[in-house]
């Protein structure tokens, strides 16, 4: 039977990508997990693997096309029987690599190259994803629709009269469900388009660059009969809801276009406070005795792995250990109720160039400090050389920004959807503070904020976290910590 493939969820802020090469032809004998396509976006450059073994069946989507996350791609001829749709489970891609631990470390950029394979298995991975795999559906929902325009489209074109009915599922406005790329988006706002007048060609009367550029020198040439084939008025007010107001760029203003890796972040940043009522908190730590411990391990530890010990492994699994005793930080709010997620998958915000990617180290908790350490330097080396696999990027349940790297003493931050929490680590600084007895010292403080969902966790249990991530790292052990 048929089993259709599905452009996986690429990362929690991507919405599509380019599929640059297909691995497998028609006809072809596939095995599970083996890579049927490879597939390029801003983020990450990954591999598609088969979801069932079989042959390949049918080409879907060309090589060099956009794909919409969720959008089908092909079809495979499964040998077990089944049929439906599935998106691959991306996340165990390449079960017999070991490429080391799982992990980003967000903006130490002190540390040596390191080969390891400190990784969790990939059925581990696997495991530790799935309460990460629930989010994917809402973003993958969109491409459906446009496989069946005509029932939409009366809501979408409602107030209009009969006549401009079939233009209507063109219209790119949120009610048809109409994908439409941040390409297009970009490319429609820069030559001042409303894509309300254009029939898309693509599948579904998506609508395409191709179609774009095609309004656009019919309109430059006198002949774009477009705006006198549909102009209802509410899908032209829809698409100006997303860009409230236009911006005036002035002469001197220079214009920078959009890319998709931005558009993208603006996106989920945007929803993520429309979604969340956020709140925040934030405690000073006294980092001395890490400070030292630090200081005494760091050498040996560089000796022995070849990375650079810094303090974001120390903050890390004080903030894992304190999840394991406050769940609902480690949690996602649902329909039918707040989901406790099982395992600690710890993301790790990172900064690559005009960009910022959240790879996760799947089952932290698993892991002792030398190992966050490893995994930590690990998946920031392949992060930044664009090496990372799809699971990589999918499946946290809460997020570490190391912003402090950068200097910054107070930060923060908007929580990573579908998640409950963001942590924030700002610089760690010399200054004085008063003691117990009234004596001054100088003492290594960070500080330590937290954004949380409020419809999940009030001030109390925020604060309640915070203050067991505060005591863990005050309290280390500086005679037990061995790297």
């Amino acid at each position: 039977m048929a089993l259709t493939v599905t452009m996986p969820q690429l990362g929690e802020s991507v919405t599509e990508g380019t599929l640059s090469q297909w691995l497998k032809q028609p006809g072809e004998p596939v095995d599970r997990y083996e890579a049927i396509a490879e597939v390029v976006t801003d983020k990450v450059n990954a591999e598609i693997p088969s979801p069932s073994a079989g042959r390949m069946g049918e080409h879907m989507v060309e090589e060099g096309a956009v794909v919409a996350v969720g959008q089908p791609i092909c079809t495979i001829e499964s040998a077990d029987g089944g049929n439906g749709t599935a998106q691959p489970e991306a996340r165990v891609e390449e079960p017999a690599a070991a490429q080391g631990a799982q992990g980003a470390q967000g903006a130490q950029g002190t540390q040596g190259a390191i080969d390891t394979g400190a990784g969790a298995p990939p059925s581990q991975r696997a495991g530790a994803a799935a309460p990460g795999s629930a989010p994917p559906p809402p973003e993958a929902t969109p491409p459906a629709p446009p496989r069946e325009p005509a029932a939409p489209a009366p809501a979408a074109a409602a107030p209009a009269p009969p006549a401009p009915a079939p233009p209507a599922p063109a219209a790119p406005s949120p009610g048809d469900g109409t994908h439409l790329t941040p390409a297009v988006r970009m490319l429609a706002r820069e030559h001042g388009v409303d894509l309300s007048q254009i029939s898309g060609s693509g599948v579904g009367g998506r609508i395409t660059k191709k179609d774009v550029l095609e309004y656009v020198q019919r309109r430059e040439s006198g002949a774009a009969p477009a705006p006198t084939t549909a102009a209802p008025a509410p899908p032209a007010t829809k698409p100006s809801a997303a860009a409230p107001a236009p911006i005036e760029v002035l002469t001197e203003d220079r214009l920078v276009p959009l890319s998709g890796a931005r558009r993208a972040i603006a996106e989920h940043m945007v929803r993520s406070r429309h979604t969340s009522p956020h709140a925040w908190v934030m405690v000073e730590v006294d980092m001395t005795r890490v400070a030292r411990v630090r200081a005494a391990q760091r050498e040996s530890f560089r000796a022995r792995t070849g990375a650079d010990l810094t303090f974001l492994p120390f903050v890390a699994q004080a903030v894992v250990a304190a999840l394991r005793r406050h769940p609902t930080l480690n949690a996602s709010f649902g329909d039918d109720g707040i989901v406790l997620r099982h395992d600690v998958n710890l993301g790790i915000a990172t900064a690559l160039e005009d960009n910022l990617i959240v790879p996760v180290i799947h089952q932290a908790d698993r892991l002792s400090l030398s190992g966050l350490a490893v995994a930590l330097r690990d998946l920031t080396d392949r992060a930044r050389a664009g090496r990372l696999r799809i699971d990589e990027l999918q499946g946290g349940t809460f997020t570490l920004n190391n912003a402090g790297a950068l200097g910054t003493v107070l930060s923060q931050a908007i929580i990573n959807q579908p998640q409950a929490a963001i942590c924030v680590m700002d610089a760690i600084v010399k200054r004085p503070i008063v003691l117990e007895g009234d004596a001054i010292a100088v003492r290594s403080m960070m500080n330590l904020s937290l954004s949380f969902d409020h419809r999940i966790n009030d001030g109390l249990g925020a604060a309640r976290f915070l203050r067991t991530v505060k005591e863990l790292l005050e309290g280390i052990d500086e005679a037990a910590i061995a790297l």
